[in-house]
């Protein structure tokens, strides 16, 4: 299961009603933050979700509304007396642009690991979790991420007995593990059928469309896309910027087949965008207006979902 929580959903700055880019997901007992917008911070707390347990930070660029709460979240993580490692990941200039921020949070009782993105794309491998980097279409350097979580296939008792295979090895090769034992191997394959599907998680902002996107996002359970502008007129606005419409959007979700899609990264402009959805749904049907603290638990294939 992977718990999301969309934590701001605003572009340019921060508004009484909406902080700025932040997502953040728990798995396996460690969170994934995607942005650090300022107050996310606040919108973390408003959550109730715990600091502590962040062990990776990504970053899409380096603009102020995706990067300006970082100093404040690694201050508060050093007083909370973390000590375990952080990992930063993020587009080249990555140590020293976080660096710069560190001017006013110079002493912290945790060590920075920073991985830089080489190239268009690049695949991180964590802690039970695959992490792809793929570079966007931004007036600066920009990434979006996908998430991917595999399934194993289901452990065969009988083909286990079958070729002898002693029982108190069972679970480790049902968790992956090899295990040699008096000039025998035994691997996985052995006892596991054809891997199910998994869990993939697809978050994008600051972008044109791009094949890349919708490369990335194929098939994904869920796509958290950039829609900075709903309101009709904002065409030529959307291209010089180098941003998505709500209808831009909502075709990268059709071609990528995703199953559900909620946008996010709105204009200060945009009050409502519950308002603009009608053209949103009349092509990709499945889709919903993101907002600050909209959660979800992705689950497994055949296990339940909850949503708020």
């Amino acid at each position: 299961m992977l718990d999301v929580c969309l934590l701001g959903c605003g572009g340019m700055m921060p508004l009484p009603y909406r902080w700025l880019t932040s997502l953040m997901m728990r798995y396996n007992g460690s969170s994934i933050l995607i942005d650090c917008g300022e107050g996310t911070q606040i919108a973390i707390k408003e959550k109730g979700w715990s600091f502590k347990p962040i062990d990776v930070i990504c970053f899409t660029h380096y603009h102020g509304d995706h990067i300006s709460g970082l100093p404040g979240l690694l201050l508060t993580m050093g007083n909370a007396m973390r000590t375990e490692p952080l990992t930063l990941i993020g587009p080249k200039g990555l140590e020293r642009v976080v660096n710069a921020l560190r001017v006013i949070a110079p002493e912290l009782p945790f060590e920075i690991h920073f991985q830089e993105i080489q190239g268009a794309q690049q695949v991180f491998e964590m802690d039970g979790y695959r992490l792809i980097a793929y570079r966007v279409n931004h007036n600066v350097l920009c990434y979006g991420y996908s998430i991917e979580i595999d399934r194993a296939g289901k452990f065969d008792a009988v083909r286990a007995k079958e070729q002898e295979i002693p029982l108190k090895y069972w679970s480790r090769l049902q968790k992956g593990e090899q295990i040699e034992e008096n000039g025998i191997c035994y691997t996985p394959d052995m006892v596991l059928g054809a891997p199910r599907k998994g869990i993939k998680l697809t978050y994008c902002t600051d972008t044109r469309p791009t094949q890349s996107l919708v490369e990335n996002a194929m098939h994904a359970d869920l796509l958290i896309c950039e829609g900075m502008y709903g309101e009709p007129g904002k065409e030529e606005k959307a291209v010089e910027h180098k941003h998505m419409t709500f209808t831009e959007a909502a075709e990268v979700a059709r071609k990528a087949q995703v199953s559900e899609m909620w946008l996010t990264h709105y204009s200060p402009s945009l009050n409502r965008p519950e308002e603009y959805m009608k053209t949103v749904t009349d092509i990709f049907p499945n889709a919903y207006p993101g907002k600050d603290g909209k959660t979800t638990e992705l689950m497994f294939e055949g296990e339940a979902k909850e949503a708020s």
